[in-house]
């Protein structure tokens, strides 16, 4: 230790290397808008609250209309058994409702999450033929957290003002969703999935006519199979008509009521083809809902964009939202009956940024007033300015160490992570304090003639161990926050781990930075007393004038000017 602080005491180029490193390689990963246009930008991932969900996977099944029990037997069941060999599960829990099975996969903490999901993608795909129903094929939910639904919005018809105009119904509002919107903000970098919620699905219905099917003979399962096979377009190879190739193509895609009613069920011995029109009845309408989006008392169509996993939500939510800005001239608009003009808009109703910020200004507020309280009770304490100025750096640059450290660890700045670097500060500031209190003694007491250089060093190295072992000490109390597992070890183990970070940027710091930074400016300066008296009048009125704007360092600047006023007659009253 001795040696490393005598090398950068005596080699101050690399402690200004040093200091450009942390500001450029914090400023890059800061969770703040510390942007610079000359760096790369890769902030640690920013959310508001800690994700303490479990590690799991989804696997979802439908199977329309089939009850719960069946569901259950012929689904959920046969696919529990088979993913119980999935490496790493810790156990498996199932749901079954009408005309869906969704299994939860929750998987060691230890277990990588993109690792798991391929485990059950290989299970899924080598599952025995015949296990489950012909035509059921389980899907792999996305790869989201419980936590990743961070955007949610609604699509509305509004004016040109921006007001509510209505004019759309719900199946045209969900049709915009499904077939554009959706797509749009699927695209964005970090999504994983938007899903459509509320309005109404747009679909063909068949209504069945009874009798007419009996008069005719046609059976359903004529009429399911009609249907099913005119809705595709089939390819007849080429055919050369003067020495020109054409394609011959069969087209079927529905694309009107009419061309589906056109299609033929059955054909009688006398040739008469047997139309769907003439046994059913053809019409557009609602598919079958299970629930509904509501806003403020009124049905509404939306859509819930969810992040992916390990991406940062602040910076997906900021690209979620420049999308919506890009496709909104493209959305369908429509003149009403009095001539006002409703453009359906992209309007949110659930944006998590507001939070993140939220979070991201008490670690902001609290870094300047504990910044401000440094200096003042340095200044008013101490009387040296320079080592006031010390002092506080260790703040700013011991928590972009933090940053970087959290970077590198893949830690996530929420605000259980960002509240264990806002109580360290009191911590990190203690070290400067004991440092340049213990050099400016060692300054003043020096015989004159002796090098300030290895005056520093002494002082330096006489508290490094003390500085050292605190250190240490306050690291080993966090041992058993670090052993904690599960949910409990993913809320509080942040806080522990960016808390020893910024103890880690604090001491390096005070023992590597701050030392020839006092060989510069530290010159031996002593205050004289009448000096001293009126640095504590002048703290009086400056305290009464912070209080207006900051209360509780204009409370601290007016109480240390007035105990220091008082000690000198209460230290004469004792004394006597």
């Amino acid at each position: 230790m001795n040696s490393i602080v005598r090398f950068f005491l005596e080699n101050k180029i690399f402690v200004a290397i040093a200091i450009l490193i942390i500001l450029a390689a914090g400023a890059s990963v800061a969770p703040f808008a510390y942007r610079l246009p000359i760096l790369p930008h890769s902030p640690v991932p920013v959310d508001a609250i800690p994700n303490i969900g479990e590690n799991q996977q989804i696997v979802f099944t439908e199977w329309p209309g089939r009850s719960p029990q069946d569901i259950e037997d012929q689904i959920t069941y046969p696919l529990t058994t088979s993913l119980l060999g999935v490496p790493g599960v810790k156990t498996i829990r199932s749901v079954s409702d009408l005309g869906y099975s969704s299994i939860y996969l929750i998987f060691k903490d230890d277990v990588e999450f993109y690792w798991s999901r391929t485990r059950v993608l290989e299970k899924l795909s080598s599952l025995p033929s015949g296990i489950l129903p012909e035509g059921v094929s389980p899907t792999l939910g996305p790869d989201a957290t419980a936590l990743g639904q961070v955007f949610w919005y609604t699509l509305e018809g509004r004016d040109d003002s921006g007001n509510p105009a209505g004019g759309w119904d719900l199946h045209e509002i969900r049709s915009i969703q499904d077939w554009f919107v959706r797509y749009a903000l699927q695209g964005v970098e970090g999504v994983s999935e938007v899903a459509s919620i509320g309005g109404h699905v747009k679909e063909y219905q068949v209504d069945l006519n009874p009798a007419a099917m009996r008069a005719y003979g046609v059976g359903l399962l004529q009429v399911v199979d009609a249907v099913r096979k005119s809705n595709i377009d089939v390819g007849a190879r080429t055919i050369e008509v003067n020495s020109v190739e054409y394609v011959i193509r069969g087209l079927g895609f529905i694309k009107s009521i009419s061309d589906l009613e056109r299609a033929v069920v059955a054909v009688r011995g006398d040739s008469v083809p047997i139309l769907l029109k003439d046994v059913a009845h053809v019409n557009f309408g609602p598919a079958l809902r299970r629930g509904a989006l509501d806003k403020a008392g009124v049905e509404a169509v939306g859509g819930v964009v969810v992040v992916r996993y390990g991406e940062n939500p602040l910076a997906v939510i900021k690209r979620v939202k420049d999308k919506i800005t890009e496709i909104s001239p493209g959305l369908p608009q429509k003149t009403l009956a009095g001539g006002r003009v409703s453009k359906l808009t992209v309007v949110p109703f659930y944006d998590r940024t507001g939070l993140i910020y939220e979070t991201l200004d008490t670690l902001s507020s609290a870094l300047n007033q504990e910044i401000l309280v440094t200096v003042i009770v340095i200044i008013v304490m101490v009387l040296h300015l320079q080592s006031a100025v010390l002092i506080s750096a260790i703040l700013p640059l011991g928590v972009l160490i933090a940053f970087i450290l959290m970077k590198l660890w893949g830690i996530d700045a929420n605000i259980v992570a960002l509240s264990g670097i806002a109580i360290a500060i009191g911590t990190m500031v203690d070290m400067g304090i004991v440092l340049c209190e213990n050099i400016l003694v060692h300054l003043r007491e020096a015989p004159s003639g002796k090098n300030r250089l290895e005056t520093i060093f002494e002082a330096t190295v006489e508290v490094a161990g003390a500085l050292t072992t605190a250190f240490c000490t306050t690291v080993v109390s966090f041992f058993p926050v670090f052993a904690l597992e599960s949910a409990e070890g993913k809320l509080f183990g942040p806080l522990a781990y960016t808390k020893t970070f910024s103890l880690i940027g604090a001491l390096f710091v005070a023992l590597i930075i701050i030392p020839p930074l006092a060989h510069l400016l530290f010159r031996g300066w002593a205050p004289s007393k009448i000096a001293i008296k009126l640095c504590h009048l002048a703290v009086i009125p400056l305290g009464i004038l912070l209080g207006f704007f900051y209360f509780f360092p204009g409370a601290v600047l007016l109480s240390l000017g007035l105990i220091q006023l008082s000690l000198p007659r209460l230290e004469q009253k004792y004394s006597a």
